[in-house]
């Protein structure tokens, strides 16, 4: 409820009282009344904003813990290697300790072929109390690195790093060695990532953010299976940079689960109105009608890995495409994750099998 009242309070959104009451009786925030077609007929049909925060928050139970810890869901999807991020190491209590520095990933590129590993230095397993100088030492060798929070998501804390003539750039600030050292000392629990070269497709769209797919999955515990309940492409814009979030002013296009054809792209605007685009607004390349590469293996791919992971029946991936026959890495999951970027394009409720998957876990 914490996380309702104060995203209420942060809302640009100003509805008249008398309908800021009617939306909130029905459990759902003043912006989402700029997103959603909500009336008395239809708002039945949409997860409410109390469901989201309150309610989906507790399908995956204990379990949940495995995908807001992002080292451990690191963990999680070690039979799918190839799927996932390189974590080069973890900053704790003014240490780095070292992940999967020792086994850096073979990435499949668009042309087919398998490069060979960057090279870089060889990490030592123990610890060292030089933090920033190791992090450091990684960003001159590989030229980029993400450094993200271990705990937590909605793209909040996680720093894109760049290594520069002049310095370092760090999500769009400039950052000379003293700062940066600085700006790594103070970090606690945060995971030092590999980045993820996006391929040629989504590079298109808007080549100055990671523009990434955002999946659903839920687990049918009655036909035994999962499935995918809804997927967007997050696509990013100068309003989002560094980022792609759609709450930043990303794009939001949905994606057909069967095509893989992507819709138009939702945008929220300066006063919370989502406005709608056929073609990127400051790229203009098109977006509506394009087909993601390679979506069938994508699907198949995500589905087994959804299916490994059953004991955790709700997740948010979060995936970049990396390649142009399906290739794919997943650079975070979500436990309860957003909805309006998803739910924009339509209400999930009016799914009869996720209205059933919400049912069943007690979300409505």
């Amino acid at each position: 409820m914490q996380g309702l009242a104060a995203a209420e309070r942060d809302s640009t959104t100003t509805p008249s009282l008398r309908r800021r009451l009617w939306l909130w009786r029905r459990g759902f925030l003043s912006q989402s009344d700029a997103v959603y077609d909500l009336e008395e007929s239809t708002y039945e049909s949409y997860v409410s904003d109390y469901q989201r925060y309150v309610r989906t928050k507790r399908i995956n139970g204990t379990w949940s813990v495995a995908l807001s810890n992002k080292l451990l869901f690191h963990r999680v999807l070690q039979p799918f290697d190839e799927r996932r991020m390189t974590v080069y190491g973890m900053l704790r209590d003014g240490t780095y300790h070292s992940v999967d520095s020792r086994t850096p990933h073979r990435e499949v590129t668009d042309g087919g072929a398998a490069s060979a590993p960057a090279e870089g230095r060889h990490e030592p397993a123990s610890e060292t109390a030089n933090a920033a100088q190791r992090v450091v030492s990684r960003l001159e060798d590989e030229g980029r690195l993400v450094l993200k929070w271990a705990h937590g998501g909605g793209g909040n804390n996680v720093f894109l790093c760049t290594d520069t003539d002049d310095g370092y750039r760090v999500n769009d600030d400039h950052y000379t060695g003293a700062e940066f050292r600085s700006l790594v000392a103070g970090l606690e629990e945060y995971l030092v990532c590999a980045f993820v070269e996006q391929g040629s497709f989504a590079t298109a769209r808007y080549p100055e953010t990671p523009n990434t797919l955002r999946i659903i999955t839920m687990y049918d515990d009655v036909e035994n299976e999962p499935f995918i309940a809804a997927a967007i492409h997050r696509i990013g814009t100068t309003e989002s940079a560094p980022l792609d979030n759609f709450t930043q002013g990303g794009l939001s296009a949905s994606i057909d689960l069967e095509t893989g054809e992507l819709g138009p792209g939702a945008q929220p605007s300066t006063d919370g109105r989502v406005e709608w685009h056929t073609t990127h607004p400051d790229t203009g390349t098109p977006v509506d009608g394009e087909l993601i590469p390679g979506w069938e293996r994508i699907r198949a791919q995500l589905l087994e890995m959804a299916d490994a992971c059953s004991f955790v029946p709700y997740i948010g991936w979060d995936v970049i495409v990396t390649g142009s026959d399906g290739e794919f890495r997943v650079i975070e999951a979500n436990s309860y994750p957003g909805l309006k970027s998803i739910q924009v394009h339509g209400p999930l409720l009016a799914d009869e099998r996720v209205r059933r998957f919400y049912e069943r876990t007690g979300v409505c």
